[in-house]
């Protein structure tokens, strides 16, 4: 019951900063700027560490992904939460930026590893958004010549989403960390009272997590039921922008969803979880 009122005071909150908004100017002050910037806390080293790696629904700007108000479901007094996402980025550029590079040199035996990546791997293999990684899971390559991002002028063998996600995972597995793989989260589409439950990853998804023996922890689907069961007008209040990022509430309601998914699947992590 707990669970159920606390969800709900979020879609409260959400309809009342709706209802504040469409108000004169002199009704309500104006909302704080947002920052893209990362403020992130420095890592008590004989603490576990949780790592979060994904893109913009994880990480946006202040407080807009779901890894910003994770560590508020968990006890810190006992595990540290690292949000490591970034907004715009895909499993290939995580990667071919360096960011990879800079949170597995975090890492340490012990930790893990939530890695929840998609949105942005349909996107095109060269162009003005380099971003995309071939649609499968196996060892097929392309050469792309790139024209822009950080490999600009060079050509670029591209690998598959499978590849990229593997090389992250076993990667993390070799510093002793264990990596658990999210379903990506739900984007405000309908079809008639069903909300979308994919956006094309979620079989790859567990097609990686066979070949890799990791646990899938399967937030899409609750975070899907729970909005369909909102239906879609009380939803729209999540996502004010488009039908992919969420506000604030929306991230929250996304952490509570990934919380309750770990406990779901039994995870390790579920026990530095808050009671509920």
């Amino acid at each position: 019951m707990r669970r159920f009122i606390s969800i709900q005071t979020l879609f409260l909150a959400a309809s009342l900063s709706v209802t504040a908004s469409s108000q004169t100017p002199d009704a309500a002050p104006p909302p704080p700027a947002q920052t893209s910037v990362a403020h992130d806390a420095p890592l008590n080293p004989v603490l576990p560490t949780v790592f979060i790696v994904g893109d913009s629904t994880a990480r946006n700007n202040a407080d807009l992904g779901w890894g910003d108000h994770f560590a508020s479901l968990c006890d810190t007094t006992k595990i540290n939460v690292a949000n490591r996402a970034m907004a715009g980025r895909s499993s290939r550029t995580y990667i071919n930026e360096g960011r990879w590079e800079k949170t597995l040199a975090e890492m340490k035996s012990g930790d893990y590893l939530l890695l929840q990546m998609g949105h942005n791997d349909s996107g095109d293999l060269g162009g003005a958004k380099p971003r995309g990684s071939i649609h499968s899971i196996g060892d097929e390559t392309k050469e792309v010549p790139q024209t822009s991002g950080p490999l600009a002028g060079q050509t670029e063998t591209v690998h598959s989403y499978g590849w990229y996600m593997r090389k992250m995972i076993d990667e993390a597995r070799a510093k002793g960390v264990q990596t658990e793989i999210l379903t990506t989260t739900i984007r405000n589409i309908w079809t008639g009272n069903h909300i979308e439950h994919d956006i094309g990853y979620n079989d790859l998804i567990r097609q990686i997590a066979a070949q890799e023996k990791i646990p899938v922890i399967d937030m899409g689907d609750i975070e899907a039921q729970r909005l369909e069961a909102l239906g879609p007008a009380k939803t729209a209040l999540l996502f004010p922008k488009d039908h992919t990022h969420t506000s604030a509430t929306g991230a929250q309601f996304n952490a509570i969803n990934v919380a309750d998914a770990l406990r779901a699947a039994h995870s390790p992590i579920a026990a530095y979880l808050k009671p509920q």
